[in-house]
This record gives structure tokens, C-alpha cells and sequence, in this order.
């Protein structure tokens, strides 16, 4: 967030419907919305909620300053009084949300809003604006992790991020997606995340010679000497050169990168030479446009690699750099009485679920893999269920002839309390706590989910309860026309 207040980083609109709420009386009713998504990027299994902890201290420091109440003034739209209550902006929202670094799924309500219309509403920009971005990155730099199958990635995108903030938030969600270190500095001074560099071409280049440029490097840093070897012939210039340094200046650890051609051939006769020199501890590191699918591929041509540094496509998430999170009202509330909302589209996944809701995800006992997730209504609760009780009835509501009995499983609410009437009542997690917390979901799930291709379909049930309830909603919505 960078010590910004980002108070004014809104949409028009939230401005120009908090004035009608004021103007109408309403600036005290109480509105709940739903933050969640639609689809899983790239047609993946599962994807990775990111960006709680950025929308927790922008919660905590929504203020409007003179210059913001003089500017709206200036619209010479806004009610006096109106801009009196932003200027003594108190947040008194209620906010839930599931844990950052969890694995989730579409249509489940990964946060929910409840507090004075004016305010619930006002929060959707940012929120959206950090969850989609972290989360579409994090869930991406995932993927491509698993690729690399327990070789390290590092982050190398910053010079192609859309701007400095996605810069810094993007190299955050790729360590939480589990990324070894990022090269962006600012994000190992700000948040502890490792930063990771070596050279570019120039280096080399600025030397009369290859041998120059990585001798000097070697001689400068001795612990840890990665040499770029592809700025002019890798076979033929730089891997005999880079050999020659290491052989003289003997440095602890030693890397050669490779930063274009046949990933897959140049790794395989670099290994094979540097080996035949005796240099078996010498770590091969390649980059250059990688992707999942690249990292992938080379693997299974027996490719020679160590590590992955990846840039532009990790960093704007290039495949598909739009997430797709909304946030919709579900409900509000008159003297205590949660009155259910819903829209209703001629397009099926564009029709929301009604009401305060919970999030339950069902894990079964013997194997601890997560078997589904059911949304239900916030008076419901899922009881675990021993092998021999009877089992609870899960099915698809978009085809509710598909329908399951589970049993022996374990059920958690996924969510948790992050304010209570606008005051922080959570303990945000580090980014370590939130990088296992990924791992460990990964691990719950099946390996069918894992796939990158036609992965296994996870569901996300509805309660009988809430689904009769959407129902009802749907036609009496039709009864309307």
C-alpha cells in the first residue's frame, strides 16, 4: 500500500450513489455484499485467494482529507451534509473473509461486507482492485511452481508489470504462490521477501572481453557467482569462459544462466561439459518468457535446470491478466431482519446467491483431502460426520439431479471475523504463515484438481436450504415480467 491513502481510489459511482443514499434517507440502512469470482483463470482447478492482508490496511485507514472534500465540492453535485459525513468518515463495517493463501473456487462469498449502505459500498473498488490483481498472480505463479516440480522460481517481472504498485503487489503474490525471491529490492526492504539479481548482458558487454567481465564478477562476489552465458554463444564462448573463472577464482556457489535458445539443448550439453570439468556442484538457471506450460515441456525433453527466474508472463499473468472478482449486494437488513437480494441475468453464472451466508469445505477424515465446498446460509451449520452416522447430501445446483451422500468427513467454516463494527479484531498472518498456508492446500486437494489441462471439476454445493431459496428468488423475479 506504500503509505498512501488510498481513501479516494474509488469508482465515480460509489460516490454518486453514497450522496443518493444520504440524500434518501438511507445512509444507516445496513447492506451486505459478496466479494467472489466466476471462473478459474485459464480453466484451471482451483485457484489462490491473495490480497486480504492489502485490504485489511486499506480498511484501516479509510479517512477523506480537506483537499478530497474540497475536490468533491468542486463537482458541485454533492450534498452538504454528505460531504460533512465524509469528512468525519468513521468505517463501522462488519467484515468477514476466507484466509489469504487459501485455495477457492467460484461463487463462494470469499468476503462479505455488512454495515451502512453508504460504507458497504463505498470499500468494492479497492477491494476488488487488490484481491483480483494479488489473487490472479499468486494463483499463476502457483501453477507455474508446480511445474517446476521442487525447483526454485524467482519473480523477474518487475520492469514489465503494468506500473510501479503492481510491481510491488505482484512480487508479494508470487511469493505467496510460492516463488523462492523476486529481483524487485523494494519488496525485500518493505516485506522481507528475498531479493535475487545477478547481471545483465551490459555487464558482460562493458568488458574488453566475456573472460574480463566474469572474472571481475567472480572476484566481487565469491560466495555466490551466477554467470550470464548466453550474450554471445553459450557452447562456444560463454560456458568455456564462465568454466575457466570458476576453475581460477573457485567462488562457493556457483550458477550459469541462460537467457535465450533451445532451453532444452543448451541445458543438456551444459550439464553434460560443466560435469566432464569436474563442476558437478556448478546450478544451472534458465529465463526467457517462461510459462508453466514452457517449464513443463522442457522438463519432460529431460531438460537440465535448477532454478526458473520468470518475468512478464508471471508478472502480468499473460495468458490471462483479468481475475474476474465481483462485488454484489446479497441482502439488508430492517430492525434486525436480514432480507435476502439477488440478481437475476438471462446468463446462469451471473444469477447470485441470496442472503448471509457461510462457507463450509468438507474434508474426509481418513485422507484429509477436501471433498467439496457448501455455501449455506449463516443460520446453517455442517456437523462432522463419523463412518458410521448418517451422511450429509451434497449436489450440483446448477444440476441438481447430480447428487452425492458423503460421509466420515471433517467440516470447516472458511472464513473468519476481520472487523467487528469497523475495529480490526484479526491478527494478520506473515507472509511465511501465508505461503505455507498454500502449500498445505495444495496438499489437501486431489491430483486430478492439479492438472493444467481439463483438470478435475471441484463442486461447490449449495445447502438445500440456500438453493431453495435462490429458487424461490429466480421465480418470483420471472412472476415480475
Amino acid at each position: 500500500m506504500n503509505n498512501k491513502n488510498l481513501t479516494m481510489l474509488t469508482d465515480f459511482y460509489e460516490f454518486t450513489m453514497a450522496n443518493g443514499y444520504f440524500k434518501s434517507n438511507m445512509k444507516d440502512d445496513i447492506g451486505y455484499f459478496d466479494m467472489f469470482f466466476r471462473k478459474i483463470p485459464e480453466d484451471g482447478g482451483f485457484a489462490i485467494l491473495a490480497g486480504i492482508n492489502d485490504v485489511i490496511d486499506y480498511l484501516c485507514d479509510l479517512n477523506f482529507t480537506d483537499k478530497d472534500i474540497e475536490f468533491l465540492r468542486s463537482k458541485k453535485i454533492f450534498d452538504e451534509e454528505f460531504l460533512a459525513y465524509l469528512k468525519n468518515f468513521e468505517f463501522q463495517c462488519d467484515v468477514w473473509a476466507v484466509p489469504e493463501g487459501t485455495a477457492v473456487f467460484p461463487g463462494e462469498p470469499l468476503i462479505t461486507v455488512r454495515g451502512p449502505l453508504i460504507q458497504a459500498q463505498f470499500v468494492e473498488t479497492m477491494i476488488l482492485l487488490l484481491v483480483n490483481h494479488q489473487s490472479l498472480i499468486a494463483t499463476k505463479a502457483n501453477r507455474m511452481v508446480r511445474a517446476a516440480q521442487g525447483r526454485h522460481v524467482v519473480e523477474f517481472g518487475s520492469r514489465r508489470a503494468q506500473g510501479a504498485s503492481a510491481a510491488i503487489s505482484g512480487a508479494k503474490a508470487a511469493y505467496v504462490g510460492g516463488c523462492l525471491g523476486t529481483a524487485c529490492t523494494l519488496v525485500d526492504r518493505d516485506y522481507g521477501i528475498p531479493s535475487l539479481g545477478t547481471m545483465a548482458h551490459s555487464w558482460v558487454q562493458s568488458f574488453d572481453s566475456e573472460y574480463e567481465a566474469f572474472k571481475a564478477y567472480a572476484q566481487i562476489y565469491p560466495d555466490n557467482c551466477t554467470l550470464l552465458i548466453d550474450t554471445y554463444n553459450v557452447l562456444k564462448s560463454g560456458l568455456p569462459n564462465a568454466i575457466r573463472v570458476f576453475k581460477e577464482e573457485k567462488p562457493k556457489k556457483m550458477c550459469v544462466r541462460i537467457d535465450s535458445g533451445d532451453i532444452s539443448y543448451l541445458t543438456k550439453n551444459v550439464r553434460k561439459i560443466l560435469d566432464e570439468q569436474g563442476l558437478e556442484d556448478c546450478q544451472i538457471m534458465v529465463s526467457n518468457s517462461l510459462d508453466e506450460y514452457l517449464i513443463r515441456d522442457v522438463l519432460l525433453e529431460g531438460a537440465c535446470i535448477d532454478s526458473f527466474g520468470v518475468g512478464e508472463r508471471l508478472i502480468t499473468a499473460k495468458a490471462q491478466p483479468v481475475f474476474g472478482g465481483v462485488y454484489k449486494l446479497v441482502a439488508i437488513e430492517k430492525q434486525g431482519r436480514i432480507i435476502p437480494k439477488i440478481k437475476v441475468s438471462e446468463n446462469v453464472e451471473k444469477i447470485t446467491n441470496p442472503g448471509f451466508k457461510n462457507l463450509y469445505r468438507l474434508y474426509d477424515k481418513d485422507t484429509n483431502r477436501a471433498i467439496a465446498d457448501v455455501v449455506t446460509l449463516d443460520n446453517e451449520k455442517i456437523k462432522d460426520i463419523d463412518g458410521h452416522d448418517e451422511g450429509y447430501e451434497i449436489f450440483d445446483p446448477q444440476n441438481i439431479w447430480k447428487r452425492k451422500t458423503v460421509s466420515n468427513f471433517v467440516a470447516k467454516n472458511l472464513r473468519v471475523k476481520l472487523f467487528d463494527k469497523g475495529k480490526l479484531v484479526y491478527e494478520k498472518p506473515s507472509l511465511e504463515d501465508i505461503k505455507k498456508r498454500v502449500n498445505d492446500q495444495v496438499s489437501a486437494l486431489w491430483d486430478e484438481m492439479l492438472r493444467f489441462e481439463n483438470p478435475q471439476t471441484y463442486y461447490v454445493d449449495l445447502s438445500h436450504d440456500l438453493w431453495e431459496l435462490k429458487k424461490n428468488m429466480i421465480e418470483e423475479a420471472a412472476s415480475l415480467k
